[in-house]
């Protein structure tokens, strides 16, 4: 009789063993000028992921070679070739890329922004279009949008229903702003036409931030897709937003209440899920900012979210992803830092991985301390081997890298 509490204490020790140390072989793809965004489709149809591109003043994809077999004899480098999609669209730089197949044929549509200058709140920004060519591997032809919000930032795809897809574009500022005060960022969502060279509607979801930089989409778990919603963050925290009939509902979830122990705005945003399935928030605050923090969001008292702040010591987060990347049943989270010349951690990524269901611990590990001042960053199981890789393109360090997932699950 003795022995069964020492048998129900031992099995409760399996079960909780730390989780496996992440395991990552860096590979440089491509030079970059400065990096601005990164997405992941298939764009020529092959069943692969793609990795596409918004550089300075060039979008590019990178055509995904797929991997030879196990024990193939091939002396021929793997090679990502790399594509032009477009360049020069405006005087200014590029600033960001949107790619998803939104009409089903195995092959992704792709909206760009550029004519960045986040100084004019007045003139700046524009948005694009690119409508494919039969080969794809050739540049493709840009629809510019006659009425867009200066200062054109971020944009995402967002699935509104079954059948149809919306083009979601943040500005980082409101028209005519100055310091970040004066009228709110005009959230757009565009509905693509019948023909793509017609008039692409808008409608506006959201105009009470500031200094928005970043949004995230909401997570559709079952088969059919879910009510539209995203998050968007900025100076005044993070606004969700949710389609309700014809209109959208909006609700505030993090709010900067101007204390050093709660948020002072946010840059970038992702949610992720503790291994309970309850959700959380990950955010990197204020904008280009040195605390990594998440909300949870389900049974806090209150109904307000449980803030918990993991790390302090960022040096200009710039880039977020969560996702299981080694195989805990639960969400880690990736974190980018660009850096600043002669600071501690100057340049960075690392890895956030939770030790128990609810994340009250993480532990810290360390994905590339040396040559990669992370810009923006995405995770995408890129060699079919059900686990997920992380590509991430650096600003100061000039480079785009697969980090290739080799933790033993």
């Amino acid at each position: 009789m003795k022995l069964l509490p020492l048998l129900a204490v031992m099995a409760t020790a399996a079960v909780v063993a730390a989780p496996p140390e992440p395991k990552f072989r860096a590979e440089n793809i491509g030079r970059v000028d400065i990096g601005y965004g990164v997405a992941i489709a298939d764009v020529d149809g092959d069943k692969r992921p793609d990795i596409l591109l918004a550089d300075k003043k060039q979008f590019v994809w990178f055509q995904n070679p797929g991997q030879p077999p196990p024990g193939a004899q091939t002396f021929a480098p793997v090679v990502w070739h790399r594509h032009l999609l477009a360049e020069n669209l405006t005087e200014k730089d590029n600033v960001c890329i949107a790619a998803q197949d939104i009409d089903g044929d195995g092959k992704c549509e792709v909206a760009v922004g550029a004519e960045w200058n986040p100084g004019d709140t007045e003139k700046s920004g524009a948005v694009f279009y690119l409508i494919a060519p039969e080969d794809r591997t050739k540049k493709w032809e840009a629809v510019k949008f006659p009425s867009v919000e200066p200062t054109t930032h971020r944009m995402r795809w967002l699935r509104l229903d079954e059948k149809e897809w919306g083009l979601v574009v943040v500005p980082l500022h409101g028209r005519g702003n100055k310091n970040g005060q004066g009228a709110g960022v005009k959230t757009l969502l565009y509905r693509k036409p019948a023909d793509p060279r017609g008039e692409w509607k808008s409608e506006l979801l959201d105009e009470s931030l500031h200094a928005s930089h970043n949004l995230e989409l909401g997570r559709n778990d079952g088969a059919k897709p879910a009510a539209a919603k995203l998050a968007i963050g900025g100076r005044e925290g993070v606004v969700h937003i949710r389609k309700k009939g014809e209109g959208w509902d909006r609700a505030e979830i993090v709010k900067n209440d101007g204390t050093p122990e709660g948020s002072l705005g946010v840059g970038e945003l992702r949610g992720g899920r503790h291994g309970s399935a309850r959700e959380y928030l990950a955010t990197i605050e204020p904008m280009h900012g040195n605390t990594l923090a998440i909300y949870t969001l389900q049974g806090a008292p209150g109904g307000r979210p449980i803030r918990k702040v993991l790390t302090d010591q960022l040096n200009e987060g710039h880039a977020l992803a969560t996702g299981d990347l080694i195989g805990i049943k639960g969400s880690q989270i990736v974190v980018g830092f660009r850096g600043n010349p002669g600071k501690p951690r100057p340049i960075g990524l690392r890895l956030w991985t939770p030790l128990d269901e609810d994340g009250n611990q993480w532990r810290e590990s360390v994905i590339d301390d040396e040559n990669m001042a992370c810009e923006d960053l995405v995770l995408a199981d890129l060699d079919d081997d059900k686990d997920l890789d992380i590509v991430a393109a650096g600003r100061a360090s000039k480079n785009l890298v697969i980090y290739w997932n080799e933790t033993a699950k």
